[in-house]
């Protein structure tokens, strides 16, 4: 990483340890990173590994509402109930991705997009998730049985610290040989063939880590709002992480985390003003970047800067 790069790493940081302190909304904040995580998890999937699912609503439900059963049913401490989100929505990756990676391109998103309304259908019937109107009241619990997390301040620094480590796990995972195997898949999955790589192994394992992370960003989402319901696994959820991805550019690490930004940011600040057209207004703000900003937020500054560079 380069040292300039790792200075703004730091300073990010920093602003996020003071942003409490700001008079920022804490849980606006953590909503954020939450959201923010379900981008970055997408990402891997779509910038890195390109496939695109339009289901991916799927594994956050699963997330949001294991760990609320867990912790209201079974009364688990707030650590083992994540750990057990993320475990579902591994395994619903698993059986999705198995059906899912046999095909590409429109019929891969068109699978995705099955399986992801059969997940609505089931979380819609099931006994335990609460039908129409979910699972409400769910308490945050403590941190390894030693510190309540009932205070906003303490959850909102719980939130980002799992933020922080799952966007260096990300670039980790990305800058290693995995991730360049993935890159060339991603490029040309026949020359990857004829390299000898297990295509449909990688693109697996792909699936199911975006899987994983997102179930830990539904998982997240549910403790800090404390409510798990049917529009964690709606479509439209699916529409909002491919819109939070291609906004902030796909491919780059940071795209996914400004895309949440501003979408997060538009529907807490519009939706008292404009009720449901903040919908429009996100949608009409897509468009605006698709025309100008083909490659995103970030993904166009990237570009720029290297025009520069090469000018220069």
């Amino acid at each position: 990483m380069k040292r300039s790069l790792l200075g703004f790493y730091v300073v990010l940081v920093l602003i996020g340890l003071v942003a409490p302190w700001l008079n920022i909304y804490p849980v606006y904040l953590m909503t954020l990173y939450a959201f923010a995580i379900f981008a970055c998890a997408f990402n891997l999937l779509l910038g890195f590994g390109g496939m695109l699912s339009f289901g991916h609503a799927a594994y956050f439900g699963l997330g949001a509402y294991t760990v609320s059963w867990l912790v209201t049913a079974l009364h688990w401490n707030t650590v083992p109930a994540i750990v057990g989100g993320m475990l579902v929505a591994m395994l619903g990756g698993l059986a999705i991705g198995l059906l899912a990676i046999r095909r590409s391109g429109i019929y891969f998103a068109m699978i995705t997009l099955a399986l992801g309304q059969l997940i609505y259908f089931i979380c819609l019937q099931a006994p335990l998730t609460g039908g129409e109107n979910g699972l409400q009241g769910v308490p945050r619990g403590t941190l390894l049985g030693v510190v309540p997390l009932r205070s906003d301040l303490a959850m909102y620094y719980f939130v980002f610290a799992l933020f922080v480590a799952v966007f260096l796990a990300i670039r980790r995972i990305v800058s290693s040989p995995f991730g360049q195997v993935l890159k060339a898949i991603r490029e040309n999955e026949p020359r990857a063939i004829s390299l000898g790589y297990d295509v449909d192994r990688y693109k697996l394992l792909v699936f199911v880590l975006s899987a994983t992370i997102a179930g830990l960003a539904g998982a997240l989402k549910a403790l800090v709002l404390g409510f798990a319901t049917l529009t964690d696994v709606l479509q439209a959820t699916s529409g909002e992480v491919i819109l939070m991805t291609l906004l902030g550019g796909a491919g780059t690490f940071l795209g996914p985390v400004v895309g949440a930004g501003v979408v997060v940011t538009l529907q807490d600040v519009l939706s008292d003003r404009v009720g449901s057209w903040v919908t429009v207004i996100i949608g009409g703000i897509f468009v605006l970047c698709v025309l100008a900003f083909r490659k995103g937020i970030v993904g166009e500054y990237l570009a720029w800067r290297e025009r520069r560079v090469a000018r220069a």
